[in-house]
C-alpha cells in the first residue's frame, strides 16, 4: 500500500484538516483548516513529518514515493496558481517552512522565494515592471538559501552587502539604485563560490529539493535540540515541511507583512496587537533589519486591510478556541494570512486568557482550564526578573524553587545572618550544598545558589517550603570559601558583590536586576475556585511554622499534610537544650534535657494549630539523624564552646559527636529508628502536640491534629511505636482530665519494604502519608543530593527521560505506591492515603495520583495553588480519557440479536 506523504490546500479546499496535527504539524494542519474555513491562504502542500523521520533515519535519504508525490502537488499547483515553477516569463515561487506537531518557534529553518535564477528572475520584473522588486527578492534567496542549505554564515554575504553600501555611501539596502541589485546578486553568487567551492544552483528543482532535506535536517540542529529539552519535547516527533506559494509584502507601499496577536500576548487584553512593516518581507521583522511599527497604525495606513484582518482574527479565535498568533502579507491591497497558531503568552495573560474566552462562551470552563500550564500558575506566585532588564547570563543550574533575587554573595551562613542583621540588606547563600545546620542562613537570605545537589535536595526542599529563590547544582560555579570568592569560566565574584539567580529558570546572572511581585488578579482567584469545583484529590501543605502555614491557609491550603518537628529544634534559643538531649548518658538526664525542650515544642504547635483551625494537622516526629544536630566532628573551636556552654567534659562532647557519626546516614540511624533507641524523644513531642491540642480545644477553637511516624519499616516496629504513642497520649489526657485521645495516628511509606507489607501495616493506622523523595531514592538507589551530578548524562543518553525526584516513574516507584494502596485497603477500608514529599506539586505525578485513589497531597505553601490546579487539570483530564475508552468499547462491541 503506497503511503500518502503530500497534502494539499487552498483555494477552499484541503485534503488535510486540524486535527491531523501529528502528521501535518502545527502549521500544516492549520493551513489546511484556514483553507477549508475560507480564509484567504497561499496555497501549497504539506509533506507530513513521517518523511522526516524516515529521512533522518535512513542516512538522510528520501522515501521512494515522495518524490513522485511532490512532483504532482507542484504541477496541480501550478494549475491553481496560473504559474509555472521555474518558467522565465511566469515563474511560480515557494517558500519551504518547518512545522512540527508542538511548536517550537524560530527553531528550525525556513526558506523564501525558491524557484528563482537569472532568467525567471528577469521574467517576473518584466511581469510586474518592478525589476527592485524582483532583484530584490532574488538578492533574498540567494542569501538565505546559502546560509541554510550550503552553510554559508549570514556574516560572509552580510559583509558584501556592507562593501557595497559603503562605496556606494548608502546605509540601507533600499537606497540601492535598482540597476546595482543585478550586480549585488552577482557579487553574493561569486562569495557563495568562493566560501562552498561550488556555484549557487540555478535549477528550481534543485533548490526545492535541497531546501526540504535542509528543513529535514534542521529538526536535529542544537538550537531544536535545546529548545525540545528545555520544554521537555519528544525527539522523536519529527517535522512537517510545508511549500506555500509566495506572497510577497515588498511590492511596493501597498504591502507589507507582520504579525498580529488576537489578544495582548503580556496582558490578555482584548485587542490586536503585534507589528507591521511596510515594503518588506517577514524575515525583515525576524531579522530586526528594519524597525516595524504597531499593527495599529495599519488604522491609518491601510484602513480596509485592518478591519479585515481584525474581523479575520476574531473569526481564527473563535474557530480554533484560543488566542491566535497570526503571520501575514498584504500584496497590492490583498490581505494573506500566512500561518496562524495558538498564541503563547505571559503567565498572567494566560489566566484572563481562560476566563474570558469562557465567558464570552469560546471555549468551556474545562478546556480553558487546560489552556493553562501549572508552570504559568507558578510563574504567577512568585517575583520575576523585570523583563525590561538587561542579563548576563554567566551559569545555569537546576531551577529548584520559583522566582527571582538579586543579592550580595555569601558563603558562611553566619556570616550571612550577621551581616544582615548589621545592615538589613539582601544576601544570597551561596554553598557547595547546605545542611539542617544552614537553616538560620537560609531564612536570612532571599535566595539560594548551590553548585551541587538536585531539585529535591535540602537547599531545593527547605527554600520551597519558605518561598525563596533557589537555584542548586550550577557546577560550572567554582566556590573558593578561602579566598571569599567565586569563579565562573574567566569571571570571579567576591564576597559581598551582587549577583541574580533565577530560580524559575536555573539562570545564575552578574550584577543586581530589579525583580517585580506580580499581582494575583481576580482572574487568578476565580480560576482557582474553578479548580476547587473540579478538583477530586484534597490540597494540603507542608509547613514547619505558624508563618508558612498562614501563607499555605492563605493559598487555599486544606491543611498540613507535613510538620516537620526537626526545624522547630534549630532556633538559637532551642538547640543547645537538644543537643544536651542527644549528648545524655542516661535516660533520667535525656529526659529533663527535654524537658527543659518542651515548653518550647508546644509553643510551635499552638500557633500552628491556631492558625489552621479546623483543618488537619499532620506533625511527624523526629526523622533526620542525631549527628546533623550537632558540630562536625573535625571543628575542634566549636565542640570546645559547645562543652563550655552545656557544662559537659569536652572529652565526653567529643567522644559521643564521634559515635554518632554514620557511614550512610540517610539509611542508617534516622527516622522511627530514632524512636526505637530513644523513645524519650518521642514521647516528648506526643506530648507537646497534644497538650497544645487538648489546651485550645479547651478554648474553643478547632484543632484536629494528626501524628505521624517516619521511614517505617517493619509490623514489628510499628506496634512498639504505636503503643508508645497512645501510652504517652493516655497520659496526657488523665493529666489533663481530657474526655478522648482526639488525634489521627499514621505512617510515612519511604521504604519499599514498608509499601509491599501494607496490608500488614495498614491495621494500625488511620492514615498512609508517601514521602516520595525517600521512596524514589531507595527505590533507585539513587542520593537526591548527588544525582545533579550524573542527571544531565543520563538525560542526554535517554537513560531517563526527566529527573525522577520531579516527576514520579511510575514503572517502579508508582508500582509501589499502587501495591501499597491497594493491599492498604484491603485491610483498612476506611485508610486515608496521601502524598508528603516534592511531589506533591508536579502536575504530572498528581495526575497519577488521582489515578490511583490518592486522597490528598501536600506540597511547599507557594506551590499550593500550582497543585490544586494540577489536581483539577488531573480530574479533567481522567474523565476525559475514561469517557474515550467507554466510547471506543461501545463501538467494538458486538451487537446481540434479539
Amino acid at each position: 500500500m503506497t503511503t500518502k506523504y503530500v497534502y494539499s490546500f487552498g483555494n477552499g479546499t484541503a485534503e488535510g484538516r486540524a486535527e491531523l496535527k501529528d502528521l501535518l504539524g502545527g502549521k500544516g494542519a492549520n493551513l489546511a483548516e484556514m483553507a477549508r474555513m475560507g480564509v484567504p491562504v497561499p496555497p501549497g502542500f504539506t509533506i507530513i513529518s513521517d518523511a522526516c523521520n524516515l529521512y533522518l533515519a535512513n542516512r538522510k535519504t528520501l522515501p521512494d514515493e515522495l518524490k513522485g508525490q511532490v512532483e504532482e502537488a507542484l504541477r496541480a499547483l501550478e494549475v491553481t496558481t496560473g504559474l509555472r515553477f521555474g518558467d522565465r516569463e511566469n515563474p511560480l515561487l515557494v517558500s519551504v517552512r518547518s512545522g512540527a506537531r508542538v511548536s517550537m518557534p524560530g527553531m528550525m529553518d525556513t526558506i523564501l522565494d525558491l524557484g528563482l535564477n537569472e532568467d525567471s528572475v528577469r521574467g517576473l520584473a518584466a511581469k510586474t515592471s518592478n525589476p527592485r522588486f524582483a532583484w530584490d527578492s532574488f538578492r533574498r534567496l540567494i542569501k538565505m538559501y546559502s546560509n541554510v542549505v550550503l552553510g554559508v554564515p549570514d556574516g560572509v554575504l552580510s559583509n558584501v552587502e556592507n562593501q557595497l553600501k559603503h562605496e556606494r555611501a548608502i546605509q540601507l539596502d533600499s537606497q540601492l539604485p535598482p540597476e546595482e541589485l543585478p550586480i549585488l546578486a552577482g557579487m553574493l553568487r561569486d562569495e557563495v563560490k568562493k566560501f562552498t567551492g561550488k556555484e549557487f544552483p540555478l535549477d528550481p528543482m534543485e533548490q526545492l529539493w535541497t531546501a526540504i532535506e535542509a528543513v529535514f535536517s534542521s529538526w536535529n540542529n542544537p538550537r531544536a535540540i535545546a529548545y525540545r529539552e528545555m520544554n521537555e519535547i519528544s525527539h522523536d516527533l519529527g517535522t512537517a515541511v510545508t511549500v506555500q506559494t509566495m506572497v510577497f509584502g515588498n511590492m511596493g507601499e501597498d504591502c507589507g507583512t507582520g504579525v498580529a496577536f488576537s489578544r495582548d500576548p503580556s496582558t490578555g487584553a482584548k485587542a490586536l496587537t503585534g507589528e507591521f512593516l511596510s515594503n518588506a518581507q517577514g524575515e525583515d521583522i525576524v531579522a530586526g533589519t528594519a524597525t516595524p511599527r504597531p499593527v495599529s497604525e495599519m488604522k491609518e495606513a491601510l484602513p480596509g486591510i485592518y478591519e479585515e484582518l481584525e474581523s479575520m482574527a476574531r473569526k481564527l479565535e473563535r474557530h480554533f478556541k484560543d488566542v491566535q498568533d497570526i503571520e501575514f502579507t498584504v500584496q497590492n491591497g490583498k490581505l494573506w494570512i500566512l500561518q496562524t497558531r495558538a498564541g503563547k503568552r505571559a503567565a498572567q495573560a494566560s489566566i484572563k486568557v481562560a476566563t474570558d474566552l469562557t465567558r464570552e462562551r469560546v471555549m468551556g470552563a474545562t478546556d480553558a482550564f487546560l489552556r493553562i500550564t501549572p508552570q504559568q500558575l507558578e510563574q504567577v506566585l512568585h517575583p520575576i526578573i523585570d523583563p525590561s532588564a538587561k542579563r548576563e547570563v554567566v551559569a545555569h543550574g537546576l531551577p529548584a524553587s520559583p522566582g527571582a533575587a538579586s543579592g550580595r554573595v555569601a558563603f558562611n551562613p553566619d556570616e550571612l545572618i550577621a551581616m544582615q542583621a548589621k545592615d538589613g540588606g539582601a544576601y544570597i547563600l551561596v554553598r557547595g550544598e547546605t545542611s539542617a545546620d544552614d537553616i538560620r542562613g537560609i531564612n536570612a537570605a532571599v535566595g539560594i545558589l548551590t553548585t551541587r545537589g538536585g531539585i529535591t535536595s535540602h537547599a531545593a526542599v527547605v527554600a520551597r517550603g519558605m518561598g525563596k529563590c533557589c537555584v542548586v547544582g550550577a557546577s560550572a560555579v567554582d566556590i573558593h570559601e578561602d579566598k571569599d570568592e567565586l569563579v565562573i569560566g574567566n569571571r570571579i565574584v567576591t564576597k559581598g558583590e551582587w549577583i541574580t539567580i533565577d530560580g524559575t529558570t536555573g539562570e545564575v546572572i552578574i550584577g543586581q536586576l530589579p525583580t517585580i511581585r506580580p499581582q494575583l488578579s481576580t482572574e487568578f482567584q476565580e480560576l482557582m475556585l474553578w479548580a476547587d469545583l473540579v478538583k477530586q484529590i484534597g490540597v494540603e501543605t507542608n509547613a514547619d511554622t505558624a508563618a508558612d502555614a498562614k501563607v499555605a491557609r492563605q493559598f487555599g491550603a486544606e491543611g498540613i499534610g507535613l510538620c516537620r518537628t526537626e526545624h522547630m529544634f534549630f532556633k538559637q534559643e532551642r538547640i543547645d537544650h537538644f543537643r544536651k538531649a542527644i549528648l545524655a548518658q542516661e535516660t533520667q538526664e535525656r529526659e529533663e534535657a527535654l524537658k527543659e525542650l518542651l515548653p518550647f515544642q508546644k509553643e510551635d504547635f499552638l500557633e500552628i494549630f491556631q492558625v489552621m483551625e479546623g483543618l488537619p494537622v499532620t506533625v511527624r516526629l523526629l526523622d533526620p539523624p542525631l549527628h546533623e544536630f550537632l558540630p562536625l566532628p573535625h571543628d575542634e573551636e566549636e565542640l570546645t564552646s559547645l562543652a563550655k556552654r552545656l557544662n559537659l567534659p569536652y572529652r565526653r562532647v567529643r567522644e559521643r559527636v564521634h559515635a554518632l557519626e554514620q557511614f550512610n546516614p540517610m539509611l542508617g540511624h534516622r527516622g522511627c529508628r530514632l524512636g526505637v533507641t530513644f523513645p524519650e524523644i518521642y514521647a516528648m513531642q506526643v506530648r507537646a502536640v497534644l497538650e497544645a491540642a487538648y489546651y485550645l480545644i479547651r478554648q474553643g477553637v478547632t484543632v484536629l491534629p494528626e501524628i505521624m511516624l517516619p521511614f517505617v519499616s517493619s509490623e514489628e516496629e510499628l506496634a512498639l511505636l504505636r503503643e508508645l504513642v497512645f501510652a504517652t497520649a493516655e497520659q496526657v489526657r488523665t493529666e489533663m482530665h481530657f474526655p478522648d485521645p482526639s488525634f489521627k495516628f499514621g505512617i510515612m511509606i519511604e521504604l519499599p519494604r514498608a509499601a509491599l507489607i501494607g496490608d500488614r501495616l495498614a491495621p494500625y493506622c488511620d492514615f498512609f502519608s508517601f514521602g516520595t523523595n525517600d521512596l524514589t531514592q531507595t527505590t533507585y538507589g539513587f542520593s537526591r543530593d548527588d544525582i545533579g551530578t550524573f542527571l544531565p548524562a543520563y538525560v542526554e543518553k535517554g537513560i531517563l527521560k526527566r529527573d525522577p525526584f520531579a516527576t514520579i516513574d511510575r514503572a517502579a516507584v508508582g508500582e509501589l505506591m499502587r501495591i501499597c494502596v491497594e493491599r492498604g485497603k484491603r485491610t483498612n477500608a476506611d485508610l486515608k492515603i496521601g502524598v508528603c514529599g516534592e511531589h506533591g506539586g508536579d502536575p504530572e505525578s498528581v495526575k497519577f495520583f488521582h489515578q490511583i485513589g490518592v486522597d490528598y497531597v501536600s506540597c511547599s505553601p507557594y506551590r499550593v495553588p500550582v497543585a490544586r490546579f494540577a489536581a483539577s487539570q488531573a480530574a479533567i483530564v481522567t474523565k476525559r480519557e475514561s469517557d474515550s475508552r467507554a466510547e471506543v468499547r461501545s463501538k467494538t462491541m458486538p451487537s446481540v440479536s434479539s
